[in-house]
């Protein structure tokens, strides 16, 4: 094992050294910084993933990506046996690990195999996949390097999006019962159950089959003309941003949404239905031009309560006893959680901002529905609940309607791809919905309308300064800060306001909602001055974007 991990160490040493004293941290969105400081990094979780592999007895991934940061950033994260994210003490380890001196690495590297109780040598496996940022081929190489410095076997699945590529891992890892895992398999699978719900009539009242799609000139442009080859007719995707540009400039779901406003080079007809993948496919949200020609942002809040309303429908019809749950963070409209606990009936939990918290708690439900109002999220289904699903669909001793609609939550199951947000299943999620209801965009947006709000985040010297408790919807440190922002809030009507930490830089976000958009615009800027004020706020004073 010693002269094992000497070799390790030697080749990270000459070829990837840690070359500044810049600490970095394993944050909800794994590592992301400057493509350029990543480069140890990815050589050293390439190692962590393969022993994290041996200890699992499973295949683990490592994905390249920053999402919906813009081309100089990248970042890495890894992904456990079931498609979820790292496991949170492994977190820990993986931050210790990629801060660890150069001349300490194989040290570092043996206290890890034994305190996890690890056997060096044991079969390790990992994938790996990346986005389509430059700085991605040769991160990438990094990490298969690290993989295979300690004996592991990869799979490189090159450009794929974040969710394909949990969606590879969980296949294998259930020896495939999840589905093959390819991207055969995964367009297969998705594409197989959507076109057996949408039937022989792809337009349904309101509803009309095409829609124009914003590919934040990344993966996800490229995964969705590929897809189209299997979705044959049933659906017409017009593609904007589908590489040509920058990955994420003025384009993609992070920019719709933080900023309200359509990406750039994409027309906008009233009444059109359009929608935005982030970087790396993982987010989703929809928008359109009402008859007034006003933006109208359909964001994951929106996503959710429709996907909830239509599977609690569904459950209803078949007669299966299962709860549906739907789980949000703090960034949920107010507007949206009275419309879920008294439209829906639908119980509404409350978790920190990350979705290894949201999917963690909507695994506590027989159907679990969770998305950040960001657009990432996901349905999920326990055993039992698929079993249940499964044999109501399989019996036709059962009255028409309800084997029907059993049959038609069972086909649902395939649409979703449950190991992680995945922006492509999501949309034809949407789509699945908006045309069983009949609806076009604007019937879906009536449901219930969301209170104004807005973004800003505020550079500071060190992010950590900001603690939060209650599910981050109040601030305990720095001392003051909270009070001051309640008596912010308390001069705005419907007005609230929370501020939380990033968890991959030095920024603190941001978050108002008020009565008009006027208000909480002045809401969110009077917060942001305050943090700015009293979080060690650092280079230009918050102001709005205009």
């Amino acid at each position: 094992m010693a002269d094992l991990l000497n070799k390790s160490q030697q080749l990270g040493t000459e070829k990837y050294p840690r070359k500044s004293e810049k600490w970095i941290q394993y944050g909800t969105a794994g590592f992301r910084t400057k493509a350029e400081e990543l480069t140890h990094v990815l050589y050293r979780m390439g190692i962590l993933a393969a022993f994290r592999s041996m200890q699992k007895n499973a295949i683990i991934g490592v994905m390249i990506t920053a999402s919906h940061n813009d081309e100089p950033d990248n970042g890495v994260k890894l992904v456990d046996p079931h498609g979820e994210m790292l496991e949170a003490s492994w977190e820990v380890i993986a931050t210790k690990l990629a801060n660890a001196k150069n001349e300490d690495l194989e040290s570092t590297m043996s206290q890890i195999l034994e305190e996890n109780g690890i056997t060096i040598g044991t079969n390790a496996m990992v994938y790996v996949g990346r986005d389509t940022r430059p700085s991605s081929p040769f991160l990438a190489q990094a990490a298969i390097d690290g993989i295979k410095s300690v004996q592991g076997c990869v799979t490189d699945f090159g450009v794929v999006s974040t969710p394909q590529l949990h969606f590879f891992v969980t296949c294998q890892n259930t020896n495939k019962a999840y589905g093959e895992p390819n991207e055969e398999g995964y367009f297969s699978k998705i594409s197989s159950a959507f076109k057996a719900l949408r039937g022989s009539n792809y337009d349904n009242g309101s509803y009309q089959h095409s829609l124009s799609l914003d590919g934040a000139n990344g993966v996800g442009a490229l995964k969705m003309k590929a897809f189209q080859e299997y979705l044959g007719n049933c659906i017409e995707v017009t593609i904007y941003n589908s590489g040509d540009g920058k990955l994420n400039y003025q384009c993609g779901a992070d920019h719709v949404k933080v900023l309200q406003k359509p990406p750039q080079n994409m027309p906008l007809e009233v009444g059109t239905r359009a929608a935005s993948l982030d970087g790396d496919a993982d987010r989703l949200v929809y928008f359109y031009l009402d008859t007034q020609g006003n933006f109208k942002l359909l964001d994951g809040d929106k996503i959710a309560t429709l996907v909830a309303g239509y599977i609690k429908k569904l459950i209803k019809e078949s007669g299966v006893n299962l709860n549906v749950g739907l789980v949000q963070t703090a960034y949920a409209n107010g507007s949206s959680t009275e419309y879920i606990n008294n439209t829906l009936g639908v119980e509404v939990a409350c978790v920190p901002t990350g979705v290894k918290y949201l999917h963690h708690r909507a695994l506590e439900f027989d159907v679990g529905v969770y998305f950040e109002a960001n657009g990432h999220g996901t349905v999920v289904f326990s055993s039992a609940a698929m079993e249940t699903i499964k044999n109501a669909a399989a019996d036709e001793s059962l009255p028409a309607e309800r084997n029907a609609a059993a049959k038609q939550l069972f086909l649902l199951m395939d649409v979703i791809n449950q190991t992680v947000g995945d922006a492509i299943s999501d949309l034809l999620l949407v789509e699945t919905v908006l045309h069983a209801f009949g609806w076009g965009v604007a019937e879906w947006d009536a449901a219930y309308t969301d209170l104004p709000n807005r973004q800003m985040k505020v550079s500071v010297a060190d992010r950590n300064v900001i603690q939060t408790a209650d599910a981050e919807r109040r601030c305990t440190d720095p001392p003051g800060l909270q009070s001051e922002i309640d008596s912010i809030v308390a001069k705005f009507n419907k007005g609230r306001s929370f501020v939380r930490p990033s968890g991959t830089e030095d920024v603190v976000r941001v978050y108002a909602e008020a009565d008009s958009q006027a208000n909480a615009d002045k809401l969110a800027h009077e917060v942001a001055l305050k943090v700015y004020e009293l979080a060690n706020g650092v280079g230009n004073v918050p102001s709005l974007p205009k």
